[in-house]
C-alpha cells in the first residue's frame, strides 16, 4: 500500500494561456518542492491542457529525480477519452501514456460520471493537489473544492 503522504495529484483547466512560461515555472517549482518533501507518486488524469503540461513536466523532471513515478489515472479507455481531440493532442497524450510508469483505467467505457469519478479517485488517494484554477465552475473547480473538503494540501499555480 502506498503512503498518501508520498502522493500528489493534478487538476487544471483544459484551456491554458497563450504564453505558459509563468505557469510552467510555477508548476515545476511546486513539483520540485513536493519531491524535496518526499513525494514520489504523481497522479494525473490525462486530460488536455494542464494535465498534459503537468505530465510532461514530471517526465522531464525524472531526468533529475529518477525515483519519481508518473501514474496516469484514466477515466475510461484512452481511445474514448481522446476521441474528440485533435491529432496533435492525441499524439502528445499517447506519448505521455507510453512514458508513464503506470496507467490505470477506472471504467471499461465512457460514462456520464467517469470524469468526476476519476477526479475523486485522484483526490482520495493523494495528500497534495497541484492545481491551475481560474474559473468558478467545471471539473477543476469541483476537484479543488473536493480536495479542500478532504483536507489535501493545495498548491496553486
Amino acid at each position: 500500500m502506498i503512503e498518501k503522504s508520498k502522493v500528489v495529484c493534478f487538476s487544471g483547466h483544459r484551456k491554458l494561456p497563450q504564453d505558459c512560461t509563468e505557469l510552467q515555472a510555477n508548476l515545476e517549482k511546486a513539483i520540485v518542492e513536493l519531491i524535496e518533501r518526499g513525494v514520489v507518486f504523481f497522479g494525473n488524469g490525462g486530460a488536455v491542457g494542464f494535465d498534459a503540461l503537468a505530465a510532461t513536466t514530471v517526465l522531464r523532471l525524472k531526468e533529475d529525480y529518477p525515483h519519481i513515478r508518473l501514474v496516469m489515472v484514466l477515466p475510461c479507455p484512452p481511445e474514448q477519452q481522446s476521441s474528440r481531440w485533435n491529432d496533435e493532442q492525441k499524439k502528445r497524450y499517447y506519448e505521455i501514456l507510453d512514458r508513464a510508469d503506470k496507467v490505470r483505467i477506472l471504467s471499461p467505457q465512457y460514462t456520464s460520471s467517469c470524469m468526476l469519478d476519476r477526479n475523486r479517485h485522484l483526490v482520495d488517494n493523494s495528500a497534495y493537489l497541484i492545481c491551475y484554477l481560474r474559473e468558478h465552475s467545471g471539473g477543476t473547480f469541483y476537484a479543488v473544492g473536493y480536495a479542500e473538503r478532504q483536507g489535501l494540501k493545495i498548491l496553486r499555480t
